[in-house]
């Protein structure tokens, strides 16, 4: 199957109350992982892509690797999409480079601008047959050039979507309701502890979100900065030498509430990156003399395949949905 868009893909998801998950990647381990994982659970996909990974791994390899992940992988559909373009050129570039999905994100700019700039991806883009995912409000944290304090993080304005939807014409929107950007998405003076002395973030805000769905009935909504950052994992990387002390994420549980509303796609990066890292520390650690790639990405690709399928079964809901 050829590289499809999100746009039947997030129709599905909407009538049926789950979210397709948008995974982001780096190299060919990543990309085997997610896609072997939705392959063999039946479930639709979205690997995407940022600046930063095209600058890390060239626009061209990862564009083959995701096809080759579509030819290996024919029975579900794959969409391709750029995470936070933050310009026209480089929205244009993945656009003639191969994407089916381009997110401009001009979300730090102000409301006028921020349509003004999104209405021109969007024109270039559906020229092209490809769909443009937009942003309003501006999530806390850090995502390679995307970097927002807590203080200039600011949740997205119901009143403002329809406006902003209809001017621009863009697919699907990202909003802010509470989740942040990285592994450390909030400080301990955020987060409560529970009984067992486990930080606990503040609740997302649902009431945002459910404004936003009436005010657009039927539309496909995206949560970024919603990686879970297993303690499992976070625990595995300090068992063998890391320091990642108060790594806090945003709760499955809520995720799965909001897959259930109008949340259409969910994107997740911190939590693969977790499970590459504790995999790799830890049989570093027990395999001392190992100097082979082949043979320590080999177990992180297999716990990345894992986590792949338990999100897409009790975090997205999408098993069985290709």
């Amino acid at each position: 199957m050829p590289l499809v868009t999100t746009a039947e893909m997030f129709k599905k998801a909407y009538e049926g109350g789950y979210a397709i998950g948008a995974f982001n990647v780096n190299n060919m381990e990543i990309v085997q992982g997610i896609t072997e994982a939705a392959r063999d659970l039946n479930a639709p996909l979205i690997l995407q892509v940022s600046k930063g990974a095209r600058a890390y791994a060239n626009h061209t390899y990862l564009v083959k690797l995701v096809e080759a992940a579509a030819i290996e992988c024919p029975n579900i559909p794959i969409a391709l999409h750029l995470d936070h373009g933050p310009d026209f050129e480089t929205c244009k570039s993945c656009i003639d480079g191969g994407f089916t999905s381009v997110m401009i994100d001009l979300s730090s700019k102000s409301f006028e601008e921020n349509i003004e700039g999104t209405k021109k991806v969007v024109e270039y883009a559906h020229d092209h047959g490809v769909v443009v995912e937009a942003e309003l409000g501006t999530l806390a944290g850090v995502e390679d050039d995307v970097r927002v304090s807590a203080a200039d993080s600011s949740y997205t304005r119901p009143e403002e979507v329809e406006e902003f939807v209809a001017k621009t014409g863009c697919d699907s929107l990202a909003i802010a309701i509470g989740t942040s950007h990285g592994a450390y998405k909030f400080t301990a003076d955020q987060c409560t502890r529970n009984e067992k002395g486990i930080l606990v973030p503040p609740p997302l805000r649902f009431d945002v979100l459910e404004e936003v769905s009436k005010r657009l009935p039927g539309f496909p909504i995206v949560l970024h900065g919603s990686s879970s950052v297993p303690q499992e994992f976070v625990k595995l990387i300090n068992d063998n030498g890391g320091k990642m002390p108060d790594a806090v994420g945003i709760p499955e549980e809520q995720l799965r509430k909001a897959a259930r509303l109008s949340v259409c796609k969910i994107n997740i990066d911190s939590d693969l990156r977790l499970a590459m890292t504790g995999t790799i520390r830890q049989f570093f650690n027990e395999h001392p003399d190992k100097f082979d790639p082949r043979e320590y990405l080999k177990p992180a690709r297999a716990n990345i395949k894992e986590m792949v399928k338990h999100k897409i079964v009790d975090v997205l809901g999408c098993d069985g949905k290709a």
